[in-house]
């Protein structure tokens, strides 16, 4: 089985995204997303965006957010690939595509099969699907550290590419691909000593455990 790609998520320093190039993740994620504790600001996105050209993708985080959000977003962290993790539908994913230019993936929120078989609607709309944690009504859509029954995704053979998220971390990573032959694994707060605060040497962990899974 090939080695699954690496995303980081939720960089917010640095240092964080040092670590991350470090051990050869292939995607550092920026949260655009006021909210979350992983937040960063158009001059934060522009140094990290910076610092990481050429050396790591970056993936900007969206949540429901309008075009000119994002615009922002793209033009200061130079975004690669934008990440749609609020209740976007296919038309507005395939919107996004075609304006800005960048593939778009789409995170999905699993809870059950019929969350799994919801995916084949973004097929021709989205570039990546990523399966996710269904979290509690009213909370945060991701970065909980919540996992979901892995066995629902194994070996996905969809119309799309596809990745996992939702509470890996250095300890279950290795388990989550063996399961589920995942091409992409996805963390952030698994990789984090309080929230939005990321853990350098769990950064390194993390990709070692993922790489030699």
């Amino acid at each position: 089985m090939p080695t699954p790609a690496i995303k980081i998520c939720g960089i917010s320093t640095p240092d964080a995204l040092e670590a991350a190039i470090r051990a050869r993740a292939a995607y550092a994620g920026f949260v655009f997303f006021a909210k979350s504790p992983r937040n960063v600001s158009p001059a934060q996105a522009a140094e990290l965006g910076a610092r990481a050209q050429g050396r790591i993708q970056r993936v900007g985080l969206f949540v429901d957010a309008d075009e000119g959000t994002i615009a922002e977003a793209v033009d200061a962290a130079g975004l690669d690939v934008l990440q749609l993790h609020g209740k976007e539908s296919p038309e507005r994913a395939a919107q996004l595509r075609s304006r800005f230019g960048l593939p778009v993936w789409k995170a999905m929120p699993i809870a059950s099969i019929g969350d799994v078989a919801r995916a084949h609607v973004y097929a021709g709309a989205a570039d990546l699907m990523l399966f996710d944690a269904k979290t509690p009504t009213g909370a945060l859509p991701g970065g909980m550290g919540l996992s979901f029954d892995w066995s629902l995704v194994a070996h996905w053979n969809g119309p799309l590419k596809w990745g996992l998220a939702g509470g890996l971390t250095a300890e279950n990573v290795g388990h989550a691909i063996a399961l589920t032959g995942a091409p992409l694994v996805d963390t952030s707060s698994g990789v984090e000593s309080a929230p939005g605060v990321k853990d350098t040497g769990k950064i390194a962990a993390f990709c070692a455990a993922a790489r030699t899974a």
